[in-house]
């Protein structure tokens, strides 16, 4: 009997845990549709972007914020940039929500946060920065420099 409900439990388990991945994994595809889409990081797990793409991550303590706004701004101007770059945009304005990406990020109100594909925080700035200023950053990272020397070496 026993056998049996350890049986049982470890299937159990083992569904729970396929749909919980299910769910998570959702993101990477939805990003992939529409790369010029900034996405709400409270649902979203990071690690589901690892070697995938580079997370900026916008904080503030509200989307009413000026400089989340001004950031939002200059990033939507300017999308395709970033999609070149395999960026993802994700957003947290929801400080009571302790998001993943809060408890592991620990912003102070407003924050950008610029991240590598291996999921390392490559640079956090306390203000908005233009979407020129995050593609220097993201073209002087070794991976990026590799990524371009591969695409010039295609015929």
């Amino acid at each position: 009997m026993f056998r049996i409900l350890t049986l049982i439990s470890w299937s159990l388990a083992a569904n729970v845990a396929v749909a919980q991945e299910t769910e998570t994994s959702s993101a990477p595809i939805m990003w992939e549709d529409n790369r010029s889409t900034a996405f709400d990081g409270t649902s979203i797990n990071i690690d589901d972007f690892i070697w995938l793409a580079r997370p900026v991550v916008v904080f503030a303590d509200s989307p009413n914020d000026p400089r989340f706004r001004q950031q939002i701004k200059m990033l939507s101007a300017r999308s395709d940039e970033l999609a070149e770059r395999d960026v993802i945009i994700l957003t947290d304005t929801d400080p009571a929500a302790r998001s993943d990406l809060r408890v592991q990020l620990r912003p102070r109100g407003f924050m950008l946060v610029i991240m590598g594909k291996d999921g390392e925080v490559e640079l956090r700035k306390p203000e908005p920065w233009s979407v020129r200023e995050i593609s220097r950053t993201i073209d002087k990272m070794p991976l990026r420099e590799q990524e371009v020397d591969d695409r010039r070496a295609l015929p």
